[in-house]
C-alpha cells in the first residue's frame, strides 16, 4: 500500500489509507474466510478494496468503552467519504472511498 501510494504520489494520503487498510483486511482475517485480496484504484478519488470468500454482512456495532474491538468500521467511515460492501459469487468485496487532495487530485 505504501508503495503503490508513493508511485502515485499520494503520501498525503498514507495515514488515513494505512488505517483504513488496516481494519478492513483486519475484519477480513477475524470474521471471514479466504482467500483475501487486497486491491487499490486510484481515479478521482482513492479506493481500497479487500475481497474475502465470506458472504456476512459487515455492520458497525456499537462498542461500549470496556470493549477491545468493535470500532474499526466506525474509522473507515470516519476516515472515508463513504464505504460500501458488493457481494460477489464467491464472497464479497468490502471498499472505501477517500477523497484525493486538491493538489493530490492533478498528480500522476
Amino acid at each position: 500500500m505504501r508503495r503503490q501510494l508513493a508511485r502515485w504520489r499520494l503520501n498525503d494520503l498514507e495515514p488515513t489509507t494505512e488505517i483504513v487498510v488496516s481494519e478492513l483486511v483486519g475484519n477480513a482475517i477475524r470474521h471471514a474466510k479466504g482467500p483475501l485480496r487486497l486491491r487499490l484504484l486510484r481515479s478521482g478519488s482513492l479506493i481500497c478494496e479487500v475481497y474475502d470468500g465470506s458472504l456476512t454482512t459487515p455492520r458497525i456495532r456499537r462498542a461500549t468503552q470496556m470493549d477491545e474491538g468493535g470500532r474499526g468500521l466506525h474509522l473507515v467511515s470516519a476516515l472515508s467519504r463513504r464505504w460500501g460492501t458488493r457481494y460477489l459469487d464467491d464472497g464479497k468485496c468490502i471498499w472505501a472511498e477517500q477523497e484525493l487532495t486538491p493538489d493530490s487530485a492533478h498528480r500522476i
